[in-house]
């Protein structure tokens, strides 16, 4: 059986909007016959527990990777880049009145800053445990990033 049979010439997944962190209704990135397609994604590397995969077996997009990378860093350098970007994101993104964070662009730096600390304690920090880590070990390669982004270190997994 020829494996080619079975894959689709052209597929569509839906655009996600950073402006306002949802979905873009109607709006879609089409592929067409690509020999290499990268997807970039916080939980692209999740799987089903145990107890989950026997009562409901579902598929994962990461059950089609043929490669994937897990770019990793220490919390405290994650959190100071989250904190970094919240400030520019303040006097950039956030001054479109569609932002979802719109609300936040008048604050003070001390503002932001604990606003952002406080969406990092109550959102990120949880999702970077429950669901990101738990992923690191399934990736193909990890990406250890230092200062600046800087990678330093690199694991391969034997294939």
């Amino acid at each position: 059986m020829n494996v080619k049979s079975k894959e689709k010439e052209r597929v569509k997944a839906p655009v996600y909007s950073h402006l306002t962190y949802d979905r873009e209704e109607g709006v879609f990135e089409v592929v067409e016959q690509a020999d290499i397609v990268i997807i970039e994604g916080i939980n692209v590397l999740q799987s089903p527990t145990l107890e989950d995969d026997r009562e409901n077996p579902r598929i994962f997009v990461s059950d089609f990777f043929d490669f994937s990378i897990y770019v990793d860093a220490d919390e405290s350098r994650i959190l100071t880049w989250y904190l970094e970007r919240f400030r520019l994101l303040r006097e950039t993104a956030f001054q479109n009145p569609d932002s979802y964070f719109h609300k936040f662009k008048d604050l003070s730096d001390q503002e932001a800053d604990e606003m952002a600390t406080s969406i990092w304690e109550s959102v990120n920090r949880p999702n970077l445990y429950e669901n990101i880590l738990p992923t690191k070990f399934r990736s193909d390669l990890i990406l250890r990033k230092g200062d600046r982004h800087k990678v330093e270190e690199v694991l391969v997994r034997r294939v």
